[in-house]
């Protein structure tokens, strides 16, 4: 229950909930985390505070979903909807999140599936919302393979490999996926720009597979596709590339989206 960037923070002000096998050892859990914890510390039994964990990161997970869902809906109506959701928000109740290339990290595409596992009939639409977010990365693959046709010899680069922006985590990362997908299907040359890693994983391990600047992979790119919204990432103006296709599976240019 920490956010990436911020954990030390977190460990110390977030609220707790602590779950023991008895009254005995949940005190002495409580008493534990009383040492450093600000925030408050919720007692419980252990069934209940691992469940509330998992419902946290579904919870999320299903908004998510909503809003990828929205995305793919959007494009078929030929509907701005970073605009759609900008207007849609300014009703007091409605708070609809950003759609991206998927959902990745350690948790929120993780969690889901334990409570599916443990009431299958009955987590019908957790387990819907893990199936739509799923497939978001491979909707992103097939958009970038249509629009690589263009081309005899597509350049792509690939902006972003971490599952969040500002961050070095590429566990279950939705950009990740999408680039080790273009690189299977032999789709091109690839350009990455990751601003917070030293060297490819493993995974991408290929002469056709290039870690570059991010001035290098504007200049040398035909297809430039935006997976992170890295802080880096912020200041290009797609205006100024008018040769190239820039794909913004995140929103940050909103007039240049590709849903």
């Amino acid at each position: 229950r920490v956010l990436p960037g911020h954990i030390i923070k977190e460990i110390i002000e977030n609220d707790r909930i602590v779950g023991g096998l008895d009254a005995a050892s949940a005190q002495r859990a409580k008493e534990f985390y009383q040492l450093f914890v600000t925030g408050n510390i919720l007692v419980t039994n252990a069934r209940t505070a691992e469940m509330s964990k998992l419902v946290e990161n579904a919870y999320r997970d299903v908004n998510i979903a909503f809003a990828n869902e929205l995305s793919l809906i959007c494009e078929d109506l030929n509907i701005n909807v970073w605009e759609l959701i900008a207007l849609a928000n300014h009703h007091p109740r409605v708070n609809i999140l950003k759609p991206g290339p998927g959902v990745g990290g350690h948790c929120i595409a993780v969690d889901p599936w334990f409570i599916v596992h443990a009431a299958p009939e009955k987590a019908r639409l957790i387990k819907c919302a893990r199936e739509i977010n799923n497939y978001k990365p491979q909707h992103v693959v097939a958009k970038i393979s249509d629009l690589a046709q263009r081309f005899k010899k597509p350049k792509i680069g690939c902006l972003g490999l971490a599952f969040k922006p500002n961050i070095d985590d590429l566990r279950e990362s939705p950009s990740l996926l999408i680039t080790e997908q273009l690189l299977a299907k032999n789709m091109g040359e690839l350009y990455i720009v990751e601003p917070h890693i030293n060297k490819l994983p493993l995974s991408l391990n290929s002469p056709n597979a290039q870690l570059v600047s991010l001035n290098d992979c504007l200049e040398q790119s035909d297809i430039v596709v935006l997976l992170v919204d890295h802080q880096q990432f912020q200041t290009i103006k797609p205006n100024n590339w008018s040769e190239k296709i820039f794909i913004d599976t995140r929103g940050l240019w909103h007039e240049t989206s590709i849903n």
